[in-house]
């Protein structure tokens, strides 16, 4: 039987007016007959983190592909969405990632060694020296390099930029293809694959294939979590999504207030817009809340810094040349939008928030420029400068807001707060997944959505990727490739961060392209236990680590052997994060 659903309208992310009717961004699909139609190996809907990653993963195995992107950058958090302060780790110097993505990191710091002077001879070079992150950058600099890192393998890929995906067909639980459609021309393109991977912001194709999916928050009944609902499942229970914008620090004296946007006055009231930000100890556990007070530029007790350094992406203190501000981004509890999901709602509904939000960060910019605490001393940071180049867009917001959570897959395997938090795992590492497909550490960090939301926060220990949770339950040639994953609200909070969304769309770019060599289905090679230990060793010689080992990095020449001896024995392994190879 072929099942074919079609979207009748889509929004276009980078077209909703900040000001004027949200239905502008609205487009008409129409009739779907004539498209024209492309055949590959491997279909990656989505050129976020996670689906850049999936397409050079497939690349490298050989596969021809066909990459679509919503927008006219590849990236998602790295780029688009101006998330270009990059949310790791403490061992991710070291571990922690992939070889690709590290081959990421070192081109993104390459870029700017030339014109840095000293600080651009040091192994950690941060262009922006911030205190967030070991990593920042230009948005636009990371999409040059993720283009750079496709480009030898431009034979056999496809990129259509700015296509959204308005129809799937398929057959005996098989996707057969899937259609989308140019935001710019509305030109349609049938695409035939024999492995899908939805690495979508949003987890588009979901309903499109009709796949079983969750929508919001689980009950503890569900999931056991501690920190799930408590009562009743909440759908509406999304993380909020943000806005970024980017600015650069003129001298003082200088004028450069953005007006007031509508809803000015209410916004700054009840989002509200502060500097002060509440520290979530862990309530059910027993662990207290805090507050913490921050200023613009000065450092206060107990805070690493100001917001301005927080996440700034260029020190001008580095460079010797071509950068003559600071220039900073903000992602802050303040600009975050929380009055209405992106998973619910007809297109202009979900048109008219995106519309909101930009409000809300444009409405914060004029806050800090106008009535935040700058210093100590005065009120108001007016030199303050918004830089729309640096986002790549007309209003001087990110051309797609930071997705922090994802419709998700109900999976082979749905991994659950227990197995992760440091209150359950009492060892160095989290549960140990035999599937393993990569790792991550992150906290459990949920932006709440508002007063339903039970804003869970807690520590975890270093953790596993499964496989099970890249594999839906029932449809055999699609896969998760990113924040879609077979995660819960709650687990979602550790799993959706750069280096693990990287790892999870390379994880399932790579299964794709095994599952086509061995004319095997992903679930095949996760209920096998010999196609499950090849994949494995296949991921290993990509340099994908398995396990938390953080002294054998993936250019040892002993990561292939330590990283299996961990996944025969890791209860040998739980008195340190450490191989010591050098111990008997």
């Amino acid at each position: 039987m072929v099942v074919l659903r079609a979207l009748n309208r889509v929004v276009d992310v980078m077209r909703v007016p900040v000001d004027g009717d949200p239905a502008r961004a609205v487009i008409d699909v129409g009739p779907l007959d004539g498209a024209a139609e492309v055949s590959c190996g491997v279909l990656v809907v989505g050129g976020g983190s996670g689906g850049t990653a999936a397409a050079l993963a497939a690349l490298r195995a050989g596969c021809r592909v066909v990459l679509t992107e919503e927008t006219d950058w590849l990236g998602g958090q790295f780029t688009s969405q101006g998330v270009s302060a990059l949310d790791e780790h403490d061992h991710i110097e070291a571990f922690g990632g992939t070889a690709r993505y590290y081959d990421l990191r070192h081109r993104l710091r390459d870029h700017y060694r030339a014109t840095a002077g000293e600080a651009g001879r040091q192994p950690d070079f941060n262009p922006g020296n911030c205190w967030v992150s070991r990593l920042a950058f230009e948005p636009r600099v990371a999409a040059q390099v993720l283009t750079q890192m496709l480009e030898p393998h431009a034979d056999r890929l496809t990129i259509l930029y700015r296509c959204k995906p308005v129809a799937a067909e398929v057959v005996a639980d098989r996707i057969e293809r899937v259609t989308v459609m140019g935001l710019d021309d509305r030109r349609l393109h049938t695409i035939a694959a024999s492995m899908v991977i939805d690495a979508t912001e949003l987890g588009d194709l979901l309903p499109l294939t009709g796949a079983e999916h969750v929508v919001g928050a689980e009950t503890v009944a569900q999931t056991g979590e501690p920190q799930a609902q408590p009562v009743e499942a909440k759908r509406h229970c999304v993380q909020s999504f943000t806005y970024t914008f980017a600015c650069e620090r003129r001298p003082e004296g200088e004028q450069h207030v953005v007006a007031p946007p509508d809803r000015y006055a209410h916004d700054r009231d009840t989002q509200p817009f502060s500097l002060r930000i509440e520290v979530h100890g862990g309530e059910i556990y027993g662990e207290t809340s805090g507050w913490l007070d921050y200023r613009l530029f000065d450092t206060m007790p107990g805070t690493k810094g100001g917001l301005w350094t927080y996440r700034r992406l260029l020190d001008r203190g580095s460079f010797a040349t071509g950068v003559p501000h600071d220039v900073a981004m903000f992602n802050w509890p303040g600009n975050d939008y929380r009055d209405r999901s992106l998973l619910d709602g007809d297109e202009v509904e979900v048109a008219r928030a995106l519309q909101e939000a930009k409000r809300v960060s444009l409405g914060f910019l004029h806050w800090l420029q106008t009535e935040a605490p700058a210093t100590t001393a005065r009120r108001g940071a007016p030199e303050l400068r918004l830089r729309p180049d640096v986002m790549g867009s007309v209003d001087g917001l990110s051309k797609h807001p930071y997705i922090r959570e994802s419709r998700r897959i109900r999976a082979l395997k749905t991994i659950v707060e227990q197995e992760v938090s440091a209150h359950h795992q009492p060892g160095l590492r989290a549960a140990h997944f035999a599937d393993s497909v990569g790792v991550g550490w992150y906290p459990i960090d949920i932006h709440r959505s508002g007063p339903d939301d039970v804003g869970a926060s807690c520590r975890t220990r270093p953790f596993q990727i499964p496989l099970g949770s890249l594999i839906p339950v029932r449809l055999v040639n699609l896969l998760a490739g990113g924040k879609n994953l077979g995660s819960t609200h709650i687990t979602n909070g550790c799993y959706r961060l750069h280096p693990v969304e990287w790892n999870v769309g390379e994880a399932a770019g790579a299964l794709a392209a095994f599952s086509l060599t061995r004319g095997v289905t992903p679930a095949d090679v996760w209920q096998r236990p010999e196609l499950l230990a090849s994949f494995q060793l296949r991921l290993l010689a990509e340099g994908v680590p398995l396990a938390w080992l953080i002294d054998i990095r993936f250019d040892d020449p002993r990561f292939v052997g330590a990283q299996k001896m961990f996944m025969l024995a890791p209860h040998r392994f739980a008195a340190d994060l450490r191989f010591n190879p050098e111990e008997p």
